[in-house]
């Protein structure tokens, strides 16, 4: 992790992580520990992992839902800082049960951000929003103040979810900061994201990819640049209410990812496109622009996409793909 001199406020702070089991959750928890943060961990474990995190010391775990006012209000006592990750993330399941990312990804954070008010103990509040909210890119790179049409349940859930964030905060004077990531990708999987997706079918002996859109371009960022953007979002000064991109700047295809992992696990391999993960009203293109970032938070990414893919290969090797699967295969029942 590069040093940060403002991270040092950290240590000894009391930080709350929503979804810290999960994918960029646990690598947030890794870096807290190393700064000498006090981490409390919620999460429901409906895909993040408790082992991802058990090892790390200052970690209280708790298990539990944001939708429960009572675990909410034990939770949110004393804390200092918090991130709130937890989420329904996986795009394809949100056609089919929208109620649930709503409940989940609105409602739940409407419970917390109301129980911190009332604890009215934190210095800063960072919500984890979704370049997804934007829809297809009108203009590249993707700033701030580009159109939000989000395509999915999921990026109006998200929306929706930034959007009550930042009205509480005008209402309440709460000290809340939206980030808003690209797509990450990394260690410790916990979704049938592109990145896995491509490596677990390669690793599989697979010679033929079964894959959607791969004309699709998406903005990639190594996980440990991601989750340390968002910790620099806690002890930046003076951006209360801000509105902030986490992204690499970098586009890259879907087939330029298949064809990239490929040559890091030199093996030859042809893409079938499969009708069935082709998505009904899909996002062509997304790219961050993160001079806001740079400027206000004084972060830039600096994992190559190239290093950061042997880095997730070096991990699968190792450890295996092991998805609590959320996708349900809709087509075939």
């Amino acid at each position: 992790m590069a040093a940060n001199s403002n991270l040092e406020k950290l240590s000894g702070k009391n930080v709350l992580l929503t979804g810290g089991c999960g994918f960029i959750g646990s690598e947030i928890t890794k870096q807290l520990s190393e700064l000498g943060s006090n981490t409390t961990i919620i999460d429901n474990f409906s895909s993040g992992k408790e082992e991802y995190v058990k090892n790390f010391p200052n970690v209280k775990i708790v298990e539990g839902d944001l939708q429960n006012s009572q675990i909410v209000t034990d939770v949110v006592k004393n804390q200092d800082y918090v991130i709130h990750l937890a989420a329904l993330p996986f795009i394809p399941d949100s056609y089919h049960i929208p109620m649930e990312f709503f409940n989940v990804n609105v409602n739940a954070t409407i419970n917390l951000v109301l129980a911190l008010i009332k604890e009215n103990s934190v210095k800063r509040f960072i919500h984890i929003s979704s370049s997804e909210i934007y829809g297809s890119a009108q203009t590249v790179p993707m700033k701030e103040n580009h159109p939000t049409i989000p395509h999915s349940t999921y990026a109006v859930s998200k929306l929706a979810g930034e959007r009550v964030v930042y009205t509480m905060h005008k209402e309440h004077n709460f000290p809340a900061v939206i980030i808003r990531p690209f797509n990450s990708f990394g260690p410790n999987i916990t979704q049938p994201y592109i990145i896995p997706e491509v490596i677990g079918q390669i690793m599989n002996e697979k010679t033929t990819l079964n894959l959607g859109n791969i004309e699709s371009k998406r903005d990639f960022t190594f996980v440990s640049d991601t989750a340390r953007g968002m910790l620099n979002a806690l002890v930046a000064e003076n951006i209360d209410g801000e509105t902030i991109n986490v992204g690499s700047n970098r586009e890259i295809s879907i087939k330029t990812i298949v064809e990239t992992i490929s040559k890091l696990l030199e093996k030859d391999v042809e893409i079938n496109i499969d009708p069935s993960r082709l998505r009904p009203f899909d996002v062509n293109n997304l790219v961050c622009d993160y001079t806001k970032a740079k400027e206000l938070l004084g972060w830039s990414p600096e994992v190559s996409f190239e290093d950061g893919l042997q880095s997730t290969i070096d991990w699968v090797k190792q450890n295996g793909i092991n998805i609590k699967q959320p996708f349900r295969n809709w087509g075939s029942t």
